[in-house]
C-alpha cells in the first residue's frame, strides 16, 4: 500500500494548485465585483433565514410554503421599518436644511476663527465672495476642465443609479431563490469535497456557520438597539436632529468605534450650533453616548453577541477597509463573512502546529522514570523474599 501514499512532490503540487485555485477566484470576484453584489448581498439573506425556513420545515410545512411565509416575513419588516422610519427621517432632512444658515454661520463666525488662532493659518478669508470669484476667474481653463470631469462624473454616476435600481428588484427575487434551494446548494458543495477531507471541512463548515451565524445575527441586533437608543436619547435630550443623527451612529457602529465616534462629532457639532455654544446641551449629548457605550460594553454584547466569537475589533476594521480597498462595497459586505471563516481556520491552524513535530519536536518527551519509579522498585524487591 505504499505506492497509494502521497508522495512530498505530489502534496506540494496540490497545495499549489489550491493557491493557483484561490488566486483565480480572486480575480474573478475582483472583476465581477459589480455583478456579484446583489447575489452575495441575497445570499446573506437567504443564509440568515435559512434556520427559520428549517423549523417551519420540521414542523409539517413543505419546504415552498415555509420560504414563502419566511421570505413574506423578510418583506414585512423592510415595509414596517420604511414605513416608520421614511417620514421621521424626512422631517428630520427638512429640520436639517432648514438650519444649514446656522451651521454656516457658526463654521464661518466661530470654528475656523478658533481654529485659526491655533494653528495661525488665514482660512476665513478664503470664503470671501470676492476672492472666490478672483480665483475661478484666475483658474478659468482648469475650472473648465474640471466641469468636465465633474459631468463625465455625473454621467457615470447616472448609470451607477440606474445599476443599483436594477440591484434593488434583483434583491428580493435572488433572495427568494436562495431561501428555497439553499440546503440543495449546500448538498452540492459538499458533494465536491474531497472523500479524505470531507470530517475535516464539515467541522470547519459548522464552526465557520455558529461563529458567522451568532456574530452577523447578534451584531445587528446591537446596531438596532444602538440606534434606537442614541435615537430616543438624543431627541429627549432636546437636540433638533437627534433621531437623524442616531440612526447614522447606530447603522455604522458594526465597525467598532466608528458609529459611536462619528455619533459623536456629529452630535456636538449639532448640540454647539442649536445651543449658540452653551455647554450643557453638548454635556446631554456626550452623556447619551457614554450611556450608549456602557449598554453596547456591559449588556448588549455580552448577552446578543457572546464572547465565544473571538473576532478582535482591530481584525474586523482591518477586515472591512481591506475588503473595501480590494473589492469596493462587495468587499465589505464579504469582510466580516471571510474574518469570522479564517478565524475559524487560524484556531484549527493553531489546533494542528500544537500536534505537529513542529512544535513538539523529533524527539519523545523525556519521563523521568528512575525517579517516578524507583521507590516501587525498592518496593517490589523488597517483597521478594516474602512471596518465596
Amino acid at each position: 500500500m505504499d505506492h497509494l501514499s502521497p508522495t512530498p512532490v505530489g502534496t506540494l503540487a496540490r497545495r499549489w494548485q489550491w493557491l493557483l485555485i484561490a488566486v483565480i477566484a480572486g480575480w474573478l470576484i475582483w472583476l465581477l465585483a459589480p455583478v456579484l453584489t446583489p447575489f452575495v448581498l441575497a445570499a446573506l439573506l437567504g443564509w440568515l433565514g435559512d434556520p427559520l425556513v428549517d423549523r417551519l420545515e420540521r414542523s409539517g410545512r413543505s419546504r415552498t410554503i415555509a420560504v414563502v411565509l419566511v421570505f413574506t416575513l423578510m418583506l414585512l419588516l423592510v415595509v414596517l421599518a420604511l414605513v416608520i422610519l421614511v417620514p421621521m427621517i424626512e422631517r428630520q432632512i427638512v429640520t436639517l436644511i432648514e438650519s444649514l444658515p446656522a451651521y454656516r454661520d457658526w463654521f464661518v463666525q466661530k470654528a475656523l476663527p478658533w481654529v485659526e488662532q491655533r494653528t495661525g493659518l488665514e482660512l476665513v478669508t478664503w470664503l470671501d465672495p470676492d476672492k472666490l470669484t478672483e480665483w475661478v476667474r484666475a483658474h478659468w481653463q482648469q475650472a473648465g476642465g474640471v466641469a468636465a470631469t465633474m459631468f463625465g462624473y455625473f454621467s457615470r454616476s447616472g448609470f451607477a443609479v440606474m445599476a443599483w435600481v436594477a440591484n434593488l428588484v434583483l434583491l428580493p427575487i435572488l433572495t427568494f431563490y436562495f431561501l428555497r434551494d439553499w440546503d440543495t446548494l449546500v448538498e452540492r458543495i459538499a458533494a465536491l469535497v474531497p472523500r479524505d477531507h470531507i470530517a475535516t471541512v464539515n467541522r470547519l463548515a459548522l464552526e465557520s456557520n455558529d461563529v458567522l451565524g451568532a456574530f452577523l445575527r447578534g451584531q445587528f441586533l446591537v446596531m438596532l438597539a444602538l440606534g434606537a437608543i442614541y435615537a430616543i436619547g438624543l431627541s429627549v435630550v432636546g437636540l433638533k436632529v437627534g433621531l437623524l443623527i442616531g440612526i447614522i451612529a447606530g447603522l455604522i457602529s458594526f465597525v467598532p468605534y466608528l458609529g459611536t465616534a462619528t455619533g459623536i462629532v456629529l452630535g456636538v457639532i449639532a448640540a454647539l450650533v442649536q445651543s449658540g455654544g452653551d455647554w450643557p446641551l453638548v454635556a446631554m449629548v456626550l452623556g447619551v453616548f457614554v450611556a450608549g457605550q456602557m449598554l453596547e460594553g456591559y449588556v448588549l454584547t455580552p448577552r446578543i453577541v457572546g464572547d465565544r466569537i473571538g473576532l478582535h475589533p482591530v481584525a474586523v476594521i482591518f477586515s472591512i477597509m481591506a475588503g473595501g480597498q480590494l473589492f469596493g462595497f462587495l468587499g465589505m459586505l464579504l469582510a466580516l463573512p471571510v474574518a469570522a471563516v479564517a478565524n475559524v481556520l487560524l484556531r484549527f491552524a493553531h489546533e494542528r502546529y500544537k500536534q505537529s513535530p513542529l512544535y513538539a519536536g523529533d524527539r519523545p518527551s523525556i519521563l523521568l522514570d528512575s525517579y517516578i519509579d524507583k521507590g516501587s522498585i525498592d518496593q517490589a524487591q523488597a517483597r521478594e523474599p516474602e512471596d518465596k
